[in-house]
């Protein structure tokens, strides 16, 4: 049977197409060596476990070492219970050494203990009975909460200084967050836990990062060794940009093409079958994605993303927290500049939280289309200006996101008249106040052959006590036009000063941009 792409729970090397754990964390089997104490943490779906499972049998089998893989999620129901945290961490241990490790390897009797120190009894008889140096990965070590975290943390860390003979060598905590946030677990007061950090005795915190466009070549490249068909450059490199290398996401897009699409193992696989991969996903929301989204009405979360899908800035006591968190949840990319992480979670967020508004749209998709199946973007702006006069004010008031209400409700109209047949790219200017949307549409030109009409729509916003954002939006939808190669392109500012009434202030224009492009504005 031949392996495949994998979606679901950690990666098997006998099953699933995947990358060399020593290649994605390769620093760790250096601090292993070195019996140091360190983080490891990852958004979730981004092959943490698939990665530490394997490097723990990998190291174990290098004869150097003792380690063991497992999760603490068994522990998350106890909460403060610290006893019932510690009970439950060690019988997994016991049934995941049973199962990983070879006899000579696995811990000795448990011996009793006080509840405030079983864990530390356990692993320090373990450690003295082992042959070897135990090294232990303690996976989900976030899904502690309260004071059985608060315990586990203390224990391990008052342990230290007896490693290797009296205690674990290596002790690796892996979760969704770094240690230095443990601190709210223990019930969103800091000074629980006693310390500035709950485990001081950490010499590296390592971030499992996204795939490269090299690891998505290869783990697509297993695929064409293993069948004979293969990923065009083209292919690879849509995959890349629309995924940002995203594990979940690039073996859901394999995954989607080969196995949900059916691509003939005779056809190469291009970028047209990725293109129409994303929006299979898209559309489908599988649990990946609906768990991300499930977040964005979280405070901290919606104090990051709102501005940013305005394209202005955040600020405010909270908001570096407030942006690792994100981050750490992998909403956002870990560098600078702050932005969507992927092409794919910028579409699934602005769908998810424009859905109250597509919803109350009725549009017939194909009466946007000209006779010679060009994009009607002039009825577009027309049939967008009747329906804000109508419906805008009632319809932004239900968005989840009120700050960028206005933009929402087109981008749902546009949604739903462009679905089915073109695409939408946006694109948020983190600091310019702006969102710009690139309208692709497929049309048979007069050739006979395919082409892309492409239609560029700049989104602004007149708030109270701010000049007319019309100077401004010209420069910058000049350089957008520029960058795109196009002549001509839509502004539409949504004017929400106090007393703005969008009937009677909905107009057109046209204007000039400083190279003399022609642009037609939309005022609403």
């Amino acid at each position: 049977m031949s392996r495949r792409f994998n979606t679901a729970g950690p990666c098997r090397p006998d099953l699933h197409y995947m990358l060399p754990a020593a290649e994605r964390l390769p620093e760790a089997p250096d601090l292993v060596d070195q019996a140091s104490y360190f983080v490891v943490h990852a958004p979730r779906q981004t092959g943490k476990t698939t990665t530490l499972r394997a490097l723990a049998e990998e190291l174990t089998a290098s004869g150097r070492h003792a380690v063991l893989h497992f999760s603490c999620e068994t522990g998350e129901t106890a909460g403060d219970d610290y006893a019932a945290a510690q009970r439950a961490i060690l019988d997994t241990i016991r049934q995941r050494a049973e199962q990983a490790l070879p006899a000579e390897l696995r811990p000795p009797p448990f011996p009793p203990a006080s509840d405030t120190g079983l864990l530390v009894a356990a692993l320090r008889a373990w450690a003295e009975a082992c042959p070897r140096p135990l090294a232990l990965f303690f996976d989900e070590i976030d899904a502690l909460r309260g004071q059985g975290l608060l315990s586990v943390l203390r224990q391990l860390r008052s342990g230290f200084p007896e490693r290797p003979d009296h205690f674990p060598a290596s002790v690796i905590l892996c979760g969704l967050r770094d240690v230095r946030d443990y601190k709210a677990q223990s019930g969103g007061d800091p000074s629980r836990l006693g310390t500035s950090s709950p485990f001081n005795v950490k010499v590296e915190s390592i971030r499992l990062g996204d795939f490269t466009r090299d690891e998505v070549r290869a783990l697509y490249g297993q695929h064409a060794e293993e069948t004979g068909q293969p990923f065009t450059e083209a292919a690879i490199d849509r995959a890349v940009e629309l995924t940002g290398g995203q594990p979940w996401l690039v073996n859901a897009m394999g995954r989607e093409i080969v196995e949900k699409m059916r691509v003939p193992p005779a056809e190469a696989i291009t970028a047209a079958h990725v293109e129409e991969a994303k929006e299979r996903l898209i559309l489908a929301r599988a649990t990946h994605l609906d768990s991300l989204v499930a977040r964005l009405m979280e405070p901290r979360v919606r104090r990051v993303l709102e501005p940013l899908l305005e394209g202005g800035f955040a600020g405010g006591d909270t908001y570096d927290d407030d942006a690792s968190y994100v981050r750490d949840l992998g909403l956002v990319a870990p560098d600078r500049p702050l932005r969507i992480a992927n092409p794919i979670y910028r579409e699934v967020i602005v769908r998810v939280l424009a859905s109250p508004a597509e919803d109350a749209i009725a549009v017939e998709p194909r009466a946007f289309v000209r006779p010679d199946g060009r994009f009607d973007v002039a009825r577009l702006l027309r049939e967008f200006t009747a329906f804000w006069r109508e419906h805008g004010a009632v319809l932004a008031g239900r968005m989840p996101y009120h700050e960028v209400a206005p933009q929402l409700v087109l981008m749902a109209y546009l949604q739903r008249v462009v679905n089915g047949g073109g695409h939408v790219d946006r694109e948020y200017g983190v600091g310019r106040g702006r969102i710009d949307l690139l309208v692709r549409w497929p049309y048979t030109g007069e050739d006979g052959k395919r082409a892309w009409q492409r239609e560029a729509i700049e989104l602004k916003v007149w708030r109270a006590g701010e000049k007319d954002p019309l100077p401004k939006a010209l420069t910058q939808i000049d350089a957008y036009l520029d960058g795109l190669s196009l002549d001509t392109g839509v502004v539409v500012i949504f004017d929400r000063q106090p007393g703005a009434d969008p009937e009677s202030g909905t107009r057109f224009e046209e204007a000039l941009t400083p190279s003399s492009r022609r642009v037609t504005v939309l005022r609403a």
